[in-house]
This record gives structure tokens, C-alpha cells and sequence, in this order.
């Protein structure tokens, strides 16, 4: 059974995106986009929102661009070995390999790939991830807190929702970015 895993990098003050929606602060340098690698090595699936399937999908082609370092490359092949499920009402079509449009979040479709899967999932958004939050999908959480405080704009984690949660693990990188597991205490009593 896999674990579905929200995992992105956050300013210190909850922040995924800055109000202008810029998130350049949080970009992962050579040394914490390499521990980025190792985690995602064990990802079966991406689950996406229309947002950020059109950010990410730039890992379809990044080892086409020339002079990519070598933990780009890795991190490209990474990408695409797994599969994407998108979620969106106004996307017409997906343009990369391995990948489905879905036009609803259905908790229970995800709760059965949980179920059926080998590998682990990750939900990647903070919208989409608020869904699963609300319905209890959530396994694991991993934050990688950015040196940076935006003042606002889109959040990490929902309003309104409580979850309970023990830290699994910690790493501090040179650049000051910080990574923090947390996995639910006690899944039955999430949301």
C-alpha cells in the first residue's frame, strides 16, 4: 500500500507562493534539489492541480536543454518514470507521457490507488492537497521551509482543518533551507 505524501518548500511564514505568486525564493540549490532526488525516487504517482502540472511539466523536456547539471538530468528522468493524474475543469488536454486528466478529485479513486499501489504518491499543490487534507487521504508531510518570509499569499496548509501530527524526521541544509517529516498520529481521527 503507498502512502500518499504532500511534500513542497514553504517560506517560514506557511507560504507556497508570495501575493504576486512568485515562489523563486524557494528554489531548490544544487545540495537540497539532490535530497529532493532520493525522496522522489520512491514516487509512483504525482497527483496535480492544473497550476501545478503546468509548472512542473517543464521536467518533461529539462533534459533537452543544454548544459543541465547532472542532478537536473536526474531529477527530469525521475519526473517522467512517474505517473501524473491532473486535476482540472479548464485544461483541455495533458502534453506529457504518463500522464491523465481528471476533471474531479474523488477521495475514494484516491483512497483504491493508495490501496493498489506499490509506490508511494504524492499530492502536489496547496490546493488540491487541501482536498485531501479535508477528506483524511494525507499519510505524510514534508516541508521544506524556505529562509524566506513572503507576508502572504498562497498557503501551505488549509483553514480550518486539524491535524494531528509527530515529527519522523529533520535536515538542515547550508542554504538554510530546513526539511521536516511529519506523519499523522492518528489517521482515523483526521479533518
Amino acid at each position: 500500500m503507498g502512502k500518499l505524501i504532500y511534500s513542497m518548500t514553504t517560506s517560514l511564514d506557511g507560504f507556497v507562493s508570495d501575493p504576486d505568486g512568485n515562489f523563486g525564493w524557494g528554489g531548490p540549490e544544487e545540495e537540497v534539489h539532490k535530497f529532493i532526488n532520493e525522496k522522489f525516487r520512491a514516487i509512483g504517482t504525482n497527483l496535480y492541480g492544473r497550476r501545478m502540472y503546468e509548472t512542473m511539466v517543464y521536467w518533461e523536456t529539462a533534459h533537452t536543454v543544454p548544459d543541465q547539471p547532472p542532478f537536473i538530468l536526474e531529477y527530469a528522468r525521475i519526473w517522467r518514470a512517474a505517473d501524473k493524474i491532473v486535476y482540472s475543469t479548464t485544461l483541455d488536454e495533458v502534453t506529457s507521457a504518463r500522464t491523465r486528466l481528471e476533471r474531479t478529485f474523488d477521495p475514494d479513486a484516491v483512497r483504491k490507488l493508495k490501496a493498489e499501489s506499490d509506490l508511494d504518491i504524492t499530492v502536489e499543490g496547496p490546493r488540491l492537497a487541501a482536498h485531501a487534507i479535508r477528506a483524511g487521504l494525507v499519510d505524510e508531510y514534508q516541508l521544506f521551509v524556505g529562509p524566506a518570509i513572503v507576508g502572504g499569499g498562497n498557503p501551505f496548509f488549509p483553514d480550518g482543518v486539524r491535524v494531528d501530527l509527530e515529527l519522523w524526521d529533520e535536515r538542515r541544509f547550508s542554504n538554510g533551507v530546513v526539511y521536516l517529516r511529519y506523519g499523522v498520529k492518528d489517521p482515523g481521527q483526521q479533518a
